[in-house]
């Protein structure tokens, strides 16, 4: 997990993943698009994997659980995410724990993270934030 931490360090990269294989994906958009991208043309990458991010929130986590990823690492995680987390039995550390996580422009709770609010079921989150994305 150090190796991901330390790649989060760069200003282009948002996110990695090491698959249980040992392969590495960079994430360079803000948000989940590149998760979800990723498990649905690739959801084998994330079976097994290491997670490390900026930024996770409660949709983010629904999805790492239902990609059936091992362990997890954040920046700034929020308690949403950490409860979903903790209990698909997820190994997970973070710097920063916040109530929720918060829009870009600060004014509100992040949209996907009130998206999964009221669901604890990740296909259901995976379905909410499918259709977030691509109306």
């Amino acid at each position: 997990m150090t190796e991901l931490k330390s790649m989060l360090q760069r200003d282009d990269v948002r996110g990695v993943v090491r698959s249980a294989d040992g392969t590495l994906r960079l994430f360079h958009r803000q948000g989940v698009a590149d998760l979800f991208e990723l498990l649905s043309h690739e959801p084998q990458m994330l079976e097994g994997a290491s997670v490390a991010d900026r930024v996770i929130g409660r949709g983010a986590a629904l999805l790492m659980v239902k990609g059936g990823v091992r362990e997890v690492f954040a920046y700034v995680m929020s308690q949403p995410a950490l409860d979903i987390l903790r209990q698909a039995d997820i190994p997970t550390t973070y710097v920063t724990l916040q109530p929720n996580i918060i829009n870009r422009t600060g004014t509100d709770i992040c949209p996907i993270e009130k998206l999964a609010a009221s669901t604890s079921d990740a296909e259901e989150a995976y379905e909410r934030i499918k259709n977030f994305l691509n109306p």
